[in-house]
């Protein structure tokens, strides 16, 4: 993969990713120079023997404590010096003592992320790192060696300091790592990859366990894999739409102009987009038959025998449309599972307002994130060319390692995920209800004899998942517990929060593989059910049809010969034209679920199934197959 350059100031999500999955990066010239600026004037201060916090005293609680010229202990009779000045002691066991986070490792690319956002923040000069150690950062990196960072232990000030210790400490020859593959103490790693572990001066071990790295990696990946999923939730919305033949006013474009969210927007055109060339959409109400279960009567032979339902419609008698023949003018007296009203539930109707309110949750996060990636985020920040009476206004102790500018953005989040997740699953079961499913089957399979449960399931699960989520969105930010004996007596946690919201969003990638998996079969239901009425309607007469007409007059009746004309302008609609299909972007996405997933026809294990459908979310081959269409036009 080719190089990333990191400079401290254009880092962005996209080359974030790359790192995280793999690039190696350089290290800019100019940079390295503010770098060893940075280094030399601590350096100068303490041969000055300033008193400076994290360099010349103690950490936290422990501020107020100055370093003396050598351990107070080496004044015993018969000490023998340990041979390490206190100034590198309070570094390494800056590092050694505050590496103890607890339970599963992060994935390597996390800990590559975390990696790359710390030597990038340290190359804005600031920190008072030197060179060499962050050239040795940047080797381990490069190198593929991948500290092991338990994941639990942060909360988000001063920064990540527990799990940024476990990076630092594989550079000390500590700790543990991953290597090729392979779990193995820290400093095996470093051998094996040629890699020597590092002595740490002044600041350096605040320098690199000071900062935000371990949230903004987590929320950076976690907003990467929303930008798939938030397309894919658009495209599940779109093939349920399809599905459900429903109605295309509520996306116009001058609809949303009204009320311009950028997100709304968005979607809306996403929507019109991948719904493109459908002729499901808008389809007349009239032209969509209802199911009826399958009778060894139900058809006289042919592929039609073959069917696993029937269809059939409800004839409106003249006596019924006194006030309502403009109506009946435009739209022909026969209900079938199309409802004649003007709009969609609100699952359907309201995807945009929805969907879009998740979107700009996203961009507001993003746009934190972006700020965070080139910024400084420890403490004390040093500023070598400030031209200053006292040495306290060129090494600043501030509070930039505070992650609440990230934790709330992943509050917001967190609590956006639940939201696209409940859509999802609620136009998950509108499909396979029969009360809310505008005439298709009960769980989206014929059952006929009673044995079936077709996609009944399939819901259960995509409401377990929900629920999960929904219970997992309280925010972490607003409950602070105070540490380092109360020094440190406001925090973020932040950390939870980004780590919560990258495990929601793989949950989320499994609910709206479970809609498209359910969309996909309603899909083909409603094609071969509009499919088997046109097929009767293209017989030499009427009858047929007629047949599947239910509250006909009898033939004796005086209306009889008026039902056989609007049956027979039924039949003369339905026979005309091209067969009805979805638009061209979810018939690609249709298309490449059904390469993996044949349709149920009748009840088989689906737990194969149900796993390849996430599979295709998580690769992202129906997004795929959809984007090609739709950036072909």
């Amino acid at each position: 993969m080719k190089p990333i350059l990191l400079d401290g100031k254009s880092l962005t999500q996209h080359q974030l990713a790359g790192i995280a999955y793999g690039a190696p990066v350089e290290l800019a010239a100019d940079a390295l120079r503010d770098v060893a600026r940075a280094a030399e004037f601590l350096a100068e201060q303490v041969r000055r023997e300033e008193p400076i916090y994290g360099v010349s005293t103690g950490f936290g609680s422990n501020a107020d404590k100055l370093l003396g010229a050598h351990p107070l202990r080496d004044e015993l009779p018969g000490a023998v010096p340990s041979g390490r000045s206190l100034h590198e002691e309070l570094q390494t066991n800056l590092i050694v003592t505050h590496a103890v986070c607890v339970g599963e490792p992060f994935a390597p690319d996390v800990v590559r992320a975390m990696l790359g956002i710390r030597i990038n923040t340290l190359l804005k000069g600031h920190s008072g790192i030197r060179v060499e150690t962050l050239q040795a950062l940047a080797a381990m990196l490069n190198a593929g060696v991948v500290p092991v960072v338990p994941q639990l232990g942060s909360v988000g000030a001063s920064g990540d300091l527990a799990p940024l210790s476990h990076l630092a400490i594989v550079l000390l020859g500590g700790g543990e790592a991953f290597y090729q593959g392979e779990r193995m103490p820290g400093a095996r790693a470093l051998e094996r990859a040629g890699l020597q572990p590092v002595s740490l001066s002044y600041k350096e071990g605040l320098a690199l366990n000071n900062g935000t790295a371990q949230m903004l990696a987590t929320g950076a990946l976690a907003l990467s894999k929303l930008e798939d999923l938030l397309d894919t939730a658009d495209l599940a919305a779109a093939m349920t739409i399809d599905a459900f033949a429903g109605r295309m006013g509520a996306f116009a474009e001058d609809v949303h102009a009204l009320r311009p969210h950028p997100g709304q927007v968005r979607v809306a055109a996403n929507l019109r987009s991948l719904l493109s060339g459908s002729t499901l959409a808008d389809i007349p109400y009239h032209l969509v038959p209802k199911f009826r279960s399958w009778q060894p009567s139900s058809w006289d032979g042919g592929d039609a025998q073959a069917l696993n339902f029937d269809i059939g419609w409800e004839w409106v008698p003249f006596s019924q449309r006194h006030g309502r023949e403009k109506f009946y003018q435009r739209f022909k007296p026969f209900r079938g599972g199309k409802k004649h009203q003007p709009q969609d539930s609100y699952s359907l109707r309201c995807i945009p307002q929805v969907h879009g309110a998740v979107r700009d949750a996203v961009a507001q996060a993003r746009r934190v994130l972006d700020i965070e990636l080139n910024a400084v985020t420890d403490n004390p920040l040093v500023f070598p060319d400030k031209q200053a009476e006292h040495v306290e206004e060129q090494v600043v102790s501030a509070g930039h390692f505070h992650g609440m500018p990230l934790a709330l953005a992943m509050s917001y989040v967190k609590a956006a995920i639940p939201v696209l997740a409940s859509i999802s699953e609620r136009r998950l079961n509108k499909l396979v209800d029969p009360a809310t499913n505008d005439g298709l089957p009960a769980f989206l399979i014929g059952n006929e004899d009673g044995t079936e449960s077709g996609f009944m399931i399939v819901q259960y699960t995509a409401a377990a998942i929900v629920n999960d989520l929904t219970s997992r969105a309280m925010p972490a930010s607003v409950y602070s517990i105070p540490t380092s004996a109360n020094a440190e007596d406001h925090v973020s946690m932040g950390a939870n929060e980004a780590r919560h919201v990258l495990a929601m969003a793989d949950d989320l990638g499994k609910v709206l593989a479970l809609e498209l998996y359910t969309a996909a079969q309603a899909l083909d239901l409603r094609r071969e059910m509009i499919g088997a009425a046109r097929g009767l309607a293209g017989r030499a007469d009427a009858h047929a049809l007629a047949e599947k007409v239910q509250g006909a007059p009898a033939a004796d009746a005086g209306a009889h010969a008026g039902f056989l004309d609007e049956v027979g302008a039924l039949r003369s609609e339905l026979a005309s034209g091209d067969d009805y299909h979805p638009g061209r972007a979810v018939a690609a996405a249709h298309a490449a679920l059904r390469e993996a997933i044949p349709f149920l026809d009748r009840d088989r294990a689906l737990d194969g199934e149900v796993a390849a459908a996430v599979r295709l979310v998580a690769e992202g081959r129906l997004l795929a197959a959809a984007r090609g269409v739709v950036a072909g036009g």
